[in-house]
């Protein structure tokens, strides 16, 4: 992972059009070839990115006080980085990471959901857990009774941060042709409104799971006696 920190501008031009003016900004470039400009405010996203695969390059700019970074993806779209001044580069080998690892009730639901596959719906069929990409693993990958493949995320708590991982997966399985059209299913035992809709809003299906009925027991909840 390279990590830059620069003064710099950034455009990005494609089927949208978007413009950062210049000022301070982290750059991090990824193994896997994604490109990230981040800010010191604005939690956790960046405030602009080029999603796998593309290809930075470095061409000649209007200015000679200036560099220009290009960053190109498959589609001709382009991240025009416009560097300033450079404050700090540096490259980290960071190595394969484990992947996040669930806690005991996400876990558990993943395995069950695995073996109760047609909880998903009749005709369905496992293909494999932990199903893995460049960016980390599916939890469950399937075949719906047409044939198609279905991605599978599930959550103790489904919030709109797992609506996001679920999409990027997608994006990732729909590029390879031998498994696309991919579609989603966002699975929890209880799914926040917010992400409901954001999931809806993508195509992706969401999904309550009874984490008792999988068990098959049933549940105490709500019962005098």
């Amino acid at each position: 992972m390279r990590l830059v920190i620069a003064r710099c501008q950034v455009d990005y031009v494609g089927r949208l059009t978007a413009h950062l003016p210049m000022a301070r900004r982290l750059l991090m470039m990824k193994a896997d070839g994604s490109v990230l400009v981040h800010s010191d405010g604005g939690s956790y996203k960046p405030l602009n990115w080029m999603s796998p695969p593309c290809w930075l390059e470095e061409r000649e700019s209007d200015s000679p006080a200036t560099k220009l970074w290009v960053v190109t993806n498959k589609a001709g779209e382009e991240l025009r980085i416009t560097v300033e001044e450079i404050e700090h580069d540096s490259s980290h080998d960071l190595g394969i990471d484990p992947g996040l690892v669930k806690d005991g009730v996400e876990a558990h639901l993943q395995e069950l959901l695995a073996e109760h596959i047609h909880t998903l719906g009749e005709g369905y069929s496992l293909i494999r857990r932990e199903y893995m990409t460049a960016i980390g693993p599916v939890d469950i990958l399937c075949r719906d009774a047409t044939g198609a493949t279905v991605a599978v995320e599930i959550k103790r708590r489904g919030e709109i941060d797992g609506v996001e991982q679920l999409t990027r997966y997608l994006e990732l399985l729909n590029r390879d042709p031998l498994l696309a059209p991919v579609t989603g299913v966002f699975a929890a035992q209880q799914i926040k409104p917010q992400a409901r809709t954001l999931a809806t809003d993508r195509g992706i299906r969401c999904l309550t799971l009874d984490y008792d009925a999988l068990r098959g027991t049933e549940s105490a909840e709500f019962r005098l006696f």
